[in-house]
């Protein structure tokens, strides 16, 4: 099962930076531009997460963590949209493809 897994991500002819996931919907990263692009994200998320203690408010939660880290996945979304396979619900390799 994991040598289909590691086949299907590797057949990328077309460069893809992030692949359909082998199981269920969305994106898994396949080069170094979408695992960096990933890592840049969890940083992102991670730094505003710091922003946040016991002794904030509702509203100044919602500006420096919930706020910027909706943009950042909306962010993520569309570079993984534009450099990537189309999305679709997938479960398993699809047909003709690795195996």
């Amino acid at each position: 099962m994991f040598e289909r897994h590691i086949a299907y991500l590797k057949d990328n002819p077309k460069r893809y930076w992030f692949k359909a996931k082998l199981y269920g919907w969305g994106w898994t990263p396949v080069t170094w531009q979408g695992w960096l692009i990933t890592g840049l994200y969890i940083v992102g998320v991670l730094l505003f997460a710091l922003t946040v203690d016991e002794a904030s408010p509702p509203r100044e939660i919602f500006f420096t963590f919930i706020l910027p880290t909706l943009f950042l996945t909306m962010t993520l979304i569309r570079i993984c949209y534009k450099t990537g396979e189309k999305h679709r619900w997938q479960w398993g390799p699809p047909k003709g493809g690795a195996k």
